[in-house]
């Protein structure tokens, strides 16, 4: 079954964004990534090591609210977040095929984004920003259930 799910982008942030979700929502944090962990961050600034590179907690079945500090441009990241615009979809996907077929269709008249490749973190992973401006992250990893 298709999912789509929101993704937050934060400036420096989302630890306490998502804590306080957290405190809300309730349940326990399914993945917490810091930058530090992952295969960029020799090349990382050290006030940025221990931001977080992605988060995500359950929200029900087959809901996930995810979220990420945003690095600024000079650190290969997205730039200053403005918020109300500071969000992804997410789309999980059943196969590669799937995820290849709603990467292509939302990259026509795109205005930005990335291809889809096997990521480190083990999903088949792109993104786009559609010719609406909606970005747009599509997934799909063949060891989730």
């Amino acid at each position: 079954m298709l999912v789509v799910n929101p993704y937050l982008n934060f400036n420096g942030n989302t630890e306490e964004a998502f804590n306080f979700y957290k405190s809300i929502f309730g349940g326990e944090f399914a993945v917490v990534m810091r930058f530090k962990d992952g295969p960029e961050a020799s090349k990382l600034a050290e006030k940025d090591l221990d931001k977080l590179m992605h988060i995500a907690l359950p929200l029900g079945p087959g809901n996930m609210l995810m979220g990420t500090d945003a690095l600024g441009v000079e650190e290969g990241g997205m730039g200053l977040v403005t918020m109300g615009t500071n969000f992804s979809l997410t789309i999980s996907c059943e196969s590669k095929e799937e995820a290849d077929k709603f990467h292509a269709g939302l990259s026509a008249g795109q205005q930005g984004g990335g291809p889809m490749r096997e990521e480190f973190w083990g999903d088949y992973f792109g993104w786009v920003k559609d010719k609406f401006g909606i970005s747009w992250m599509i997934s799909y990893n063949p060891n989730r259930p």
